[in-house]
């Protein structure tokens, strides 16, 4: 049985915030309290407020706002001796690290975090920081390394009644098998996450269930009405909450629905509007993939192959070097679909 989900990352004078929050409003309650806790002295509570103004931050897309104020809790929980709000801080730091593709950055705070977590006897803290981990394997594609790290939280996660993290760890473990085929099992959990998300009140999740939800309709069952009536739920949720990454990624989602459905006109609009929200956030990895719908889109509607094969050269070159192994194959497959190779650059 899960309780209602929470947000952990709203600490000190913050506990009140609900986990479905305005991002507008928590930034401006935290802003506040940050200052309130700075003009008393009391680093302990400024460095905790300030964890929550760096993932209000974060989540909007103000990259470089949300790494000086992440930056700025940790020297407070330092100079405090707060182990554990240390720890909360250098999670924030390296989930930014990797949003912003910086995933050997990404991999060596969230190890801090959870090793700090653990010394401190902090568990949430430690959870999130090895979910932290888990997932920046997940997002470069190597599912081997931590889908046992993924079925190891999950079950910790049922254990504790953690809605929000059990929600987490389904959605994640539903994507790789998204990813290797298996649209079954897949479907089977992204549905157990939404209906788990929607019981707990917990909008994030529930939105990026029904984002999971939509894409295995639309290639599975090519069910594409289906799908965006599910994206436009989803979307919703996004914007009560102004979720500038998630909304990014359901745009790029709606996108690829109308793409396999053969539109590529409104595909094309869906996929320069992703570029252009991810692009604003500084976000590498959305902005390969808007990148790579958007030259499928005009490659289908008649630009000049060797435009398409510079794209998807230049954007396979991006991709080996930022070590995105699931990205770099979808620009092979995009490749193979259009007969293009190295050569063909030229």
């Amino acid at each position: 049985m899960y309780g209602k989900a929470f947000a952990p990352e709203y600490q000190g004078a913050l506990t009140s915030l609900s986990v479905n929050s305005s991002l507008v409003d928590v930034l401006a309650e935290a802003t506040e309290r940050l200052r309130e806790a700075e003009r008393a002295g009391r680093l302990g509570e400024a460095a905790r407020c300030g964890l929550a103004v760096a993932e209000a931050q974060r989540r909007l897309g103000r990259i470089e706002d949300a790494d000086r104020a992440w930056k700025a809790s940790y020297r407070a929980a330092r100079q405090a001796g707060d182990t554990g709000a240390m720890a909360w801080a250098l999670w924030s730091g390296g989930t930014l690290a990797r949003q912003r593709g910086a995933f050997p950055l990404a991999w060596r705070l969230l190890g801090l975090a959870a090793d700090l977590g653990e010394r401190g006897g902090d568990v949430v803290v430690r959870g999130y920081s090895l979910a932290g981990l888990a997932e920046t394997g997940r997002i470069q594609g190597d599912y081997a390394a931590v889908g046992r790290l993924h079925e190891q939280l999950l079950a910790e996660a049922r254990r504790r009644g953690e809605a929000r993290h059990t929600v987490w760890a389904l959605e994640g473990i539903a994507q790789m098998h998204r990813n290797t085929g298996d649209f079954d099992r897949a479907y089977a959990q992204f549905e157990e996450a939404a209906r788990i998300a929607e019981r707990a009140e917990d909008r994030r999740g529930h939105a990026w269930a029904l984002r999971g939800l939509a894409d295995i309709l639309s290639v599975r069952d090519k069910d594409t009405e289906g799908a965006l009536e599910l994206l436009s739920r989803a979307e919703a949720g996004c914007r009560a909450m102004n979720l500038s990454s998630a909304l990014a990624y359901n745009h790029k989602m709606r996108g690829n629905v109308l793409y396999r459905a053969g539109r590529y006109a409104e595909a094309r609009k869906l996929y320069e509007l992703a570029l252009e929200e991810f692009r604003a956030m500084g976000e590498p990895r959305g902005t390969a993939l808007a990148r790579l719908g958007l030259a499928k889109s005009l490659a289908q509607l008649g630009r000049d192959r060797a435009e398409t094969a510079a794209e998807l050269a230049d954007l396979a070159r991006m991709l080996e070097r930022g070590g995105l192994k699931h990205a770099r194959e979808m620009v092979a497959r995009a490749q193979e679909e259009f007969g293009l190779g190295m050569e063909d650059e030229r």
